[in-house]
Formats: C-alpha cells, sequence, structure tokens
C-alpha cells in the first residue's frame, strides 16, 4: 500500500538517510555497511574478484592489484564490496589495514592486523581463525565437521577427556600433514582458537602480544621476545598467511595510505607498505593483494621508490601496463542507481512506499546532477542538503555537527570492542574533551592547558598527556594502557615518577584487572595509590563512546566542511566533556582504592559458545 504523502513528508523531515554518512569507517567495511551499487567501479570489484577465481582454479598464485582514486570517489564503498561479497561466497578470507601507527614496526602492526582480522566472523559465521581450524583438524583426521560442531560439543569433549594432551596430539597430526610449516606453536595456537574457554589467549599470543608464564604454560606456547619482535612479526606472518593458503585465498588490503606521516628512515607510509607488500608478494603461496591509494601517491612515492619498477610489478601486476586500476567518477545512470539504492533501504526500513522510488527527488534533477561527474562522496552530501524539498516547511536547522556525531556514534556503537583495545585512539579523545574544557572548572580543577609530557626520551612514548590547572598547581598526568605485563609494568613506573615528569597526580586509565603475576606492575600500582596519591580510573565503554565518536568528528572536519570552533561548540552544548563521568573522575580527588567494576584480562571478542546438535560426535585422537 502507498503511503499517504503526508506521512512520508513527516519521515522525510524528520529522518534524513543522507545525513552524516558520507564517509566509509572501517567498521562498515566489516560489518554493515552503506548501499552498495555493484555496477559503480565493477572493473576494479571485479579485478580483485576474477583474481581469486584465477588463484582457486590453480592459475596464478599470487596477484597485486592497486586501485587508485581521488578522494570521495568511492575507495573504501568499493573494499567494502570486496569483503562483503568474499564473506558471502566463503572462498577467500579478508585481511585488513587500514591504521599506520608506527611505520618504524610495520611487520609487528601488520601481524596485529592479520590476527585482528581473522579475529572477525566469515562465511560460517565463526571466527575466520576457527574456520581454518577446523579445516586443518578435518584434513588431519580426515573427517567434515563445521567450526560449530567442533566448538560446541567435541572439543569440550576433547577437553575434557584428554585435557592438552587433544591439542599436543591434533598438533601432531597437523604438522604431518603439513611438513612445511616451520612453526609449531602457530599451529597450536590456531587449534585452541576452537576453545571457548581458551581463545581470548590463543588470539592473543598469535597478535604478537605476551601473556603470563601461567597462561603460556597451560595453552603450551612460548612467549615472544621483544627485542626481535620485528623480525619475529614477519617470520610468524608469513607462516600464518601460508597455512591460510592452503584452504582460502588470502585477500590482503592496504587502505587510508595517503597519510603525512614519515619513519625513521625517510619513508612514507605508502611507500612502507610497498616495500611490505613486495616482500610477502615474494614469499607468499597463494594470495591476492589489494592497495588503495591517491594517484598522486602512486605517481610521487610509488614511482619514486628505489628499484621502483620491481616494486610496481608486484602491485599492479595484473595490469599489462603495470598501471593502477583507476576509480571512474559518476555518470548520471550511475547517480539515479545510488540514489535509488540509498532510498529503497531507507523506505524498507521505515515500511513505508514512496511516490516513486526516487522520491523527494526527481530523475531530471539527479541526472543533471551527474554531467559534472561527481564523486561518491559529492553526490551523498548534496543529497543530505537537498532531501527536504523547498515545498516542505523543514524544521529549525539543527547544530552542523549532530548528523555527523550520531553517524560516528553508531559505528562506536558497532565496535566497541575493538575500540576498547585501542590505546592511542583513547587517549586522543580524553586529550579532545580535556582541550574543549580549557577555561572551564570541574571537580574544582580551572583546566588551563593540556600539555605534552616532557622530557619524552625518559617517557618513552608511555605516558600520553598532563592536564594542568589551578596555576599550575594541578598537574595530572594521564595513561591510557590496556595492555598487560611488561608494558602495564613500564607505564606505571613513569606515573609515580612525579619529580622527573613535574607530577602533582598520576592517572592510570584502565579497564581491566592487573595480573597478581606482573609482579613490578603490581608494586608500581600500590605506590601510585598509597603513596603518592595517584589514581585508577576505570575505563568504561558507554563513558568513552561519545568521546570517540566526537574524536571521528574532528578527525574527518575537512570532509565533513567542520570548522575546529563549530566541534568544540557541539562538546559545550551538549556537555560531552563536562558532564562524562571518565573525564569528572580523572579531575574529582584520588580514591585511594582500585577500582571494582573491572573486566578480566583477554581480548573482548564476540565467540559462538553453543549450538543445537543433536549427535554426540567422538573422533579418535
Amino acid at each position: 500500500m502507498i503511503a499517504t504523502t503526508s506521512t512520508i513528508d513527516e519521515l522525510i523531515i524528520n529522518q534524513n538517510p543522507f545525513a552524516g554518512h558520507i564517509v566509509v569507517r572501517p567498521q562498515q567495511i566489516w560489518g554493515k555497511s552503506y548501499p552498495d551499487v555493484s555496477s559503480i567501479n565493477s572493473h576494479a570489484s571485479n579485478a580483485v574478484f576474477d583474481a581469486v577465481e584465477q588463484i582457486r582454479k590453480g592459475k596464478r598464485e599470487t596477484v597485486g592489484i592497486t586501485i587508485t582514486a581521488e578522494k570521495g570517489l568511492g575507495k573504501s564503498h568499493l573494499i567494502s564490496r570486496v569483503r562483503h561479497r568474499l564473506e558471502t561466497e566463503g572462498n577467500a578470507l579478508f585481511i585488513y589495514m587500514g591504521k599506520y601507527d608506527s611505520l618504524n614496526q610495520i611487520k609487528y602492526q601488520f601481524l596485529q592486523a592479520v590476527a585482528s582480522s581473522l579475529r572477525a566472523f566469515g562465511s560460517q559465521k565463526v571466527m575466520q581463525w576457527q574456520e581454518i581450524a577446523a579445516a586443518l583438524i578435518n584434513e588431519a583426521k580426515n573427517c567434515k565437521y563445521t567450526p560449530h560442531q567442533y566448538i560446541s560439543n567435541i572439543y569440550p569433549n576433547w577437553l575434557s577427556k584428554y585435557s592438552t594432551k587433544t591439542i599436543d596430539t591434533l598438533t601432531e597430526a597437523v604438522l604431518k600433514i603439513k611438513p612445511d610449516i616451520t612453526n609449531p606453536y602457530i599451529i597450536r595456537a590456531i587449534l585452541w582458537t576452537l576453545s571457548t574457554a581458551h581463545a581470548h589467549y590463543a588470539n592473543y599470543w598469535l597478535s604478537g602480544l605476551e601473556i603470563t608464564r601461567t597462561e603460556a604454560n597451560a595453552l603450551g606456547l612460548p612467549n615472544h621476545k621483544n627485542e626481535d619482535r620485528e623480525a619475529e612479526a614477519l617470520t610468524n606472518v608469513r607462516q600464518i598467511l601460508d597455512i591460510i593458503s592452503h584452504y582460502k585465498t588470502p585477500v590482503i588490503c592496504f587502505d587510508e595510505l595517503d597519510i603525512a606521516e614519515i619513519s625513521d628512515t625517510g619513508f612514507t607510509a605508502a611507500q612502507v607498505i610497498a616495500n611490505l607488500v613486495k616482500d610477502l608478494y615474494n614469499n607468499l603461496k597463494r594470495g591476492v593483494f589489494l592497495l588503495a591509494m591517491y594517484p598522486e601517491t602512486w605517481n610521487e612515492q610509488i614511482r619514486t621508490l628505489p628499484q621502483a619498477e620491481a616494486v610496481v610489478d608486484r602491485l599492479a601486476s595484473e595490469q599489462a601496463d603495470r598501471q593502477p586500476i583507476a576509480l571512474k567518477y559518476l555518470n548520471s545512470d550511475d547517480i539515479v542507481a545510488l540514489v535509488s539504492q540509498w532510498l529503497e533501504d531507507f523506505y524498507l526500513e521505515h515500511k513505508q512506499t514512496p511516490l516513486h522510488p526516487l522520491y523527494p527527488f526527481n530523475e531530471a534533477q539527479l541526472r543533471e546532477l551527474g554531467k559534472s561527474k561527481p564523486t561518491v562522496r559529492s553526490v551523498l552530501k548534496w543529497c543530505a542538503d537537498n532531501f527536504i524539498p523547498p515545498l516542505i516547511q523543514a524544521p529549525q536547522p539543527g547544530h552542523p555537527v549532530k548528523p555527523y556525531f550520531n553517524s560516528e556514534l553508531a559505528n562506536v556503537e558497532a565496535s566497541i570492542d575493538s575500540f576498547m583495545e585501542e590505546e592511542a585512539t583513547i587517549s586522543d579523545a580524553l586529550w579532545l574533551g580535556f582541550k574543549s574544557l580549557i577555561g572551564e572548572t570541574v571537580e574544582g580543577v580551572k583546566i588551563e592547558y593540556i600539555e605534552e609530557i616532557e622530557p619524552s626520551a625518559a617517557n618513552n612514548g608511555f605516558m600520553d598527556f598532563k592536564i594542568i590547572g589551578n596555576k599550575r598547581k594541578v598537574r595530572i598526568g594521564v595513561d591510557v594502557v590496556q595492555q598487560d605485563y611488561n608494558v602495564i609494568g613500564a607505564a606505571l613506573k613513569r606515573l609515580i615518577d612525579y619529580k622527573t615528569f613535574d607530577l602533582t597526580r598520576g592517572c592510570l586509565v584502565r579497564s581491566k584487572k592487573i595480573n597478581s603475576a606482573a609482579k613490578l606492575a603490581r608494586e608500581n600500582l600500590r605506590i601510585l595509590l598509597e603513596n603518592k596519591g595517584g589514581e585508577w580510573v576505570s575505563l568504561q565503554s558507554q563513558d568513552i563512546k561519545p568521546l570517540l565518536a566526537v574524536l571521528f568528528v574532528y578527525y574527518n572536519r575537512e570532509t565533513y566542511e567542520l570548522t575546529e570552533e563549530q566541534i568544540f561548540d557541539f562538546i559545550k552544548q551538549k556537555q560531552l566533556a563536562s558532564n562524562n563521568p571518565l573525564v569528572r573522575e580523572i579531575l574529582s580527588d584520588p580514591s585511594g582504592q582500585e577500582p571494582t567494576n573491572l573486566t578480566d584480562d583477554g581480548l573482548p571478542i564476540s565467540i559462538p559458545q553453543s549450538i543445537n546438535t543433536a549427535d554426540y560426535i567422538e573422533l579418535n585422537l
């Protein structure tokens, strides 16, 4: 039934599906994304799908594809399309890297990106790690059980009967059929991911992170050596990718390469990643590399590398002329299809049937828009700005930041578990909140400015920033630490060194308990709370969410065409910082006690707990 015009118009006034939705976030690449029109730039996405098929048929081994496009032309939309189709078809595993926090430790960071990607659910609605673990056992034991069956029935049965001997036996069985795998501990850790009780620690270890001696002994895994972290990470990531490629084609995507950071060796992010891909390409048995960048990044950074031709041959191996695949600007047909798809999803969600598929737009105005060959981003922004027709009395315009904040908040809500592990991002969110409070008094502290930690050499990047207030009588050193063991110990060592860092108070921000086995960390914590008058503030997800959302608006302010002043005005108007429990707790007088609302150590990963399985399954170990 067609809804009345008044009903539709009321919906349009209150809901703008385009507002705030002009940037694809990494969470949307993994989860629910924006409506996609598969015909737009299909030449680029089809190149990836064709490469996967060629590798599956044994016609190719390794393929490098680089796509280039101006800002807003749809690079991340295309990557999202690739991820979601690969998830549906189930013949490949998707690995994504879009953050480059430390170009000087890129191999270690890439290992963490691989491990993080494989924690994401794949086509079988379990972690991609678990799909590989099940495939390894099935081949070694000549059976055909699903990951769900292993997780909910077989593993609990085995572990209750045979304890860790289960993993010993399975690891030996896998190594017999995979003699080329030189690191048995990687196999062992992957097999542990099928145990719900041990998957957190196995994932932690596979990420290259240190686990306690007790946990390492329980899983039969050696701890990583920090001094060899880069070399060890590269060796391990090669092994992991080779193991994956026995069963599914890894599609490894590098996005957001057009950043300004420079490594200690003078290379940009794009150049560092290009060299990493060249190395991986030469050593990987099967796989597809997908890179996305601006045309000028390709021409001015990749083409100018030492031995550039060797790099180009691997980054654009599918193109006869060894040139990237360029994305195209939208034409009139593309725009009509794009807007139609967004509106179809919008009206379906709200159970309304419009007068015509493009309402409240008309096809003529959209086709006219196509004559200027716009980008996807500019079309979506035009739709957001023109969604309410002139004949409808529009409500008073709200704050210009609001739609973008709401969009970012929804993305944060969808991925808060992973964000809770991103110390640098949480620190930036707190920094922005405190910066917005300069000149205001909160919890008896008049905030004067936010200061970097000096001396920087002694800090070595551990403490995040200082809050200066009350004519410098208050100097609070703030450190967000979600990692464990050596890291938390070293961080607390700085937080109690008031003399070196000119502090009146050290403040640890953390959501997880500190393991009792971490003796140095526990002793430093005792000194902080009992002797130094410092504080441990519990990091709660509901408190950091709005600060993360406004931080992402701040990061993308140029794209959103917003000013710093508008963002700070929104923070003040909505009291996102001044009424935030986390912010207020950092500024308030310390309690001298450990928080009680803490979580246990381990990564917050969603793991299927049980399924309905009627059959009792027993395998001969």
